[in-house]
């Protein structure tokens, strides 16, 4: 299926992006030989959780059918690994739900992410550039997942948090911040750099 994608010439805008402008001015800038080097991301995850499920089946049902409709392909269900009476949350209960994307999903997500729904957060004044892992990876986490605009208001009565990861494949976090710089994550400005 991905092969009949690519002979029909189609590429997502920002992977054309990176391989034609954004592998260069990374090689030029961090003073690299090989394109192979250059920082890259490797792919996307999204995790939302949905601890009303064990409540209220139709509630998991929801959220399945809204991150199918922002990611493109059907959500991995993770359950409870322990019971924990406090919570009333017994092993086994589901309590999330997790994509992962890459190749061409990843590009049009990213795509969509930075150009549509990050300028629907409200009060928005760009990510902190403080939430990097150390390995390169950077998470963000979201109050609310009804910012894109694939999910139906309508159907969707409650807003859900989510965190998602940008696997960025490097070394440190420096490369990694240059390189969803050039992808267009808007970051804070007048942030002092650690």
């Amino acid at each position: 299926m991905e092969k009949n994608k690519n002979n029909s010439g189609y590429s997502p805008r920002i992977k054309k992006l990176y391989t034609e402008k954004i592998v260069p001015a990374l090689l030029k800038e961090l003073g690299l030989k090989s394109p192979m080097a250059a920082p890259r991301l490797e792919k996307i995850v999204i995790n939302m959780g949905v601890n009303e499920a064990k409540e209220n089946i139709q509630v998991l049902e929801q959220a399945r059918e809204d991150l199918i409709a922002l990611s493109g392909q059907m959500p991995e269900l993770k359950k409870a690994k322990k019971s924990i009476s406090n919570f009333k949350l017994r092993q086994g209960m589901p309590v999330a739900l997790r994509v992962t994307l890459r190749g061409d999903r990843m590009y049009e997500f990213m795509d969509r992410f930075v150009s549509l729904a990050a300028p629907k957060i409200r009060d928005f004044q760009g990510f902190s550039a403080n939430h990097f892992d150390g390995r390169g990876n950077y998470n963000i986490g979201l109050r609310d997942h009804l910012i894109f605009p694939e999910i139906n208001v309508e159907k969707s009565l409650k807003s859900r948090g989510m965190n998602i990861t940008f696997v960025v494949k490097c070394a440190d976090d420096k490369k990694a911040r240059l390189l969803l710089d050039y992808l267009g994550l808007p970051f804070k400005k007048d942030q002092k750099e650690n």
